[in-house]
């Protein structure tokens, strides 16, 4: 955001994870310049995002440590995975598929292209619940992120947060979680019980 002027602390980037890129940067445009940002500069500013995070980007990089354990002991107790994101990259979908082959399909997942409105717009989750033909008390969503908290609660699922960022435990429960985990390692030691 620093090409359009506007300058951010980092940890409140954390704050808008699961908005869609299009929304946060309005909102920033808002409260910096007191007006809408134009369609062009949208396309620019997410253009010049999508080419730091392509530079970013490391063949190497391993996923978040605990995440196959959970993602495994879900498809393991024949859980359907339903994917939730704000983001639309392609990158990060093909990475999805690298790191968890036969964990994810694409009928099952719900990016930024799907929905007209995202997090905390409860939007998101409701359309992945219409996609795995659920009802909300047949659910469960594991988020990191405060607005998909507040997103998921909105929807009527039970929500459980995992922290893996640089906010304080409080935000997430205030945010509407149900239950708070320090890591996804933690939360797959104790997944079992929620399935019960």
């Amino acid at each position: 955001m620093l090409s359009a002027g506007i300058k951010i602390p980092e940890e409140e980037f954390y704050l808008f994870e699961g908005r869609t890129g299009q929304s946060t940067i309005q909102i920033l445009f808002n409260r910096v310049f007191g007006r809408d940002a134009s369609p062009e500069e949208v396309k620019s500013i997410y253009a010049k995002k999508m080419e730091e995070f392509t530079k970013l980007e490391n063949p190497e990089s391993k996923p978040m440590p605990g995440a196959w354990e959970v993602l495994k002991k879900t498809k393991d107790l024949g859980l359907q995975r339903i994917l939730v994101t704000g983001s639309g990259q392609y990158s990060l979908l093909e990475k999805l598929d690298r790191h968890f082959p036969d964990i994810f399909s694409k009928e099952l997942m719900v990016t930024a292209y799907d929905v007209q409105y995202g997090k905390p717009h409860p939007e998101p989750y409701l359309m992945g619940l219409k996609k795995g033909c659920l009802q909300p008390d047949e659910a469960l969503v594991v988020e990191n992120a405060p607005l998909g908290i507040e997103a998921a609660r909105a929807a009527g699922i039970y929500t459980i947060a995992v922290n893996t960022g640089p906010l304080p435990d409080r935000v997430l429960w205030e945010s509407g979680a149900q239950n708070v985990y320090p890591s996804l390692q933690a939360f797959a030691l104790d997944l079992e019980r929620f399935t019960l």
